[in-house]
């Protein structure tokens, strides 16, 4: 099935073409690990979670990195609000981060780099990029020549002198243009390194350039997919993309990606308005899963507002599934078939709906009709045995692609005797007895 991306870079829906048969690359923007991370971090773990899930549902092998940003000014402010190390601050973090992103269904990155690790090849690439003049040091700082960039500002739709006009300029700068952005900072304060320049850190912009670099020299630096929240989209990819046309000759990847923000009771959130929700808070009320399900209810680029409403209406939903795929499951494995090995007949109008564009609406529309198709199929009393193991297939794969990681027991043959026996006493009347063994059951998690 050809899948169409909605690449920013250009603003259109395009056919996805790999630059490497069946392989695929995709990095994604991670976040800054100075604090517990709140719920819009999370809507592209969701969302290039999910566009990872599909590819590999094609046939795709994919190479998925996502980073941490371990050096920043944020960073050495709270480590010395808390009187630990930044070290400290940063891994703990990011070991929060990590077991989130593994409750909202997500599977971890296959790689997961870190500005403090790759620092001495991001001292060579802004050497590099001073070497061939599209660079400058001043007084320990370094800055790209924005102006030498042919095409500076394609992404995110900004002229390059509407830009200028609308900076505002510091007559004190030591920058040659207003616009030029720096590489390197020189600095007294935090963790730091020396160089030829000063001793100092890089500048934001130029640590995920130089880890594409880094992890996927092969290619030259440029990958298939680019992404992260549309906030990134100006300055920090547009100034990707001018490091890496300046470093490699190319636009750092072939498509760009950025999902929409999360709202609270459709407001933007923020820390002025005092409405930011941690994502560990969120997950101990309604559970991760439930947050998935909400976000996938809307496309990708589109807001998802988050509310009372709105996540209890996931809830609702998701247990609705969890209950129909755990009743079709045991009703397969008690008439002793593999339900891990069933595979749908057909999967076309979900494709559809993922291939284009990662059309989760649509998708889902798919999924909740199967499902109602699932539960008719149980409610009568001559089950058509293959057209519920059909179905069962097709919600299960449905669910998997979109990263809902529902439970399926596997019922041993002691499960399936006890289980024959409930239903026995059940038709025997034997209500005392069904009772007692409903009890074992609902232990086991059969019930």
């Amino acid at each position: 099935m050809e899948l169409k991306i909605y690449n920013s870079l250009g603003n259109q829906l395009e056919t996805f073409k790999p630059l490497e048969e069946g392989k695929v690359s995709i990095y994604c923007c991670g976040p800054t690990v100075y604090n517990s991370p709140h719920i819009g971090n999370f809507r592209p773990v969701i969302t290039f979670d999910l566009l990872r899930r599909l590819l590999k549902h094609l046939g795709y092998q994919v190479t998925f990195v996502s980073n941490y940003t371990d050096v920043d000014d944020k960073i050495i402010n709270r480590a010395k609000e808390l009187g630990i190390s930044e070290k400290e601050l940063t891994e703990s973090v990011i070991e929060e981060y990590a077991s989130l992103v593994k409750e909202v269904g997500a599977d971890l990155p296959d790689i997961t780099p870190k500005p403090t690790v790759y620092m001495p090849q991001i001292i060579s690439y802004v050497k590099d990029l001073v070497d061939k003049d599209a660079a400058y040091a001043i007084d320990g700082d370094v800055y790209l020549r924005v102006k030498k960039i042919p095409g500076y500002g394609q992404l995110s739709g900004n002229d390059v002198e509407d830009l200028e006009s609308g900076a505002r300029i510091d007559v004190n700068s030591k920058k040659e243009d207003p616009l030029d952005f720096a590489l390197w900072k020189k600095t007294e304060d935090g963790i730091k390194w020396e160089t030829e320049w000063s001793e100092g850190r890089p500048g934001w912009h130029t640590e995920c350039c130089v880890m594409i670099d880094s992890i996927f020299r092969a290619n030259n630096g440029y990958i298939d997919i680019h992404g992260g929240g549309f906030d990134l989209k100006f300055p920090h990819h547009e100034n990707e993309i001018a490091q890496s046309i300046a470093h490699n000759g190319n636009k750092l990847a072939h498509y760009w990606m950025h999902n929409g923000f999360i709202n609270i009771n459709n407001e933007k959130m923020s820390k002025s308005l005092g409405n930011v929700l941690l994502m560990k808070d969120v997950v101990r009320e309604y559970g991760g899963m439930a947050f998935r399900l909400m976000v996938l209810a809307a496309h990708y680029r589109a807001p998802v507002s988050f509310s009372e409403d709105t996540i209890k209406e996931a809830q609702i939903k998701l247990k609705q599934l969890q209950d129909s795929l755990k009743k079709a499951s045991i009703l397969l494995e008690l008439k002793d078939i593999d339900v891990d090995a069933l595979k749908p007949s057909d999967e076309t109008k979900f494709l559809e709906a993922m291939c284009d564009d990662l059309n989760t609406p649509n998708a889902l529309a798919v999924l909740y009709e199967e499902n109602k198709n699932l539960n008719n199929l149980m409610r009568v009393r001559e089950i058509d045995l293959e057209a519920l193991k059909d179905s069962y297939a097709k919600v299960r794969t449905y669910e998997e692609v979109l990263g809902l990681k529902l439970e399926v027991p596997h019922l041993t043959e002691d499960d399936k005797s006890l289980y024959n026996e409930y239903n026995l006493a059940k038709q025997n009347k034997d209500f005392a007895k069904s009772d007692e063994i409903r009890k074992v059951l609902i232990e086991r998690g059969i019930f």
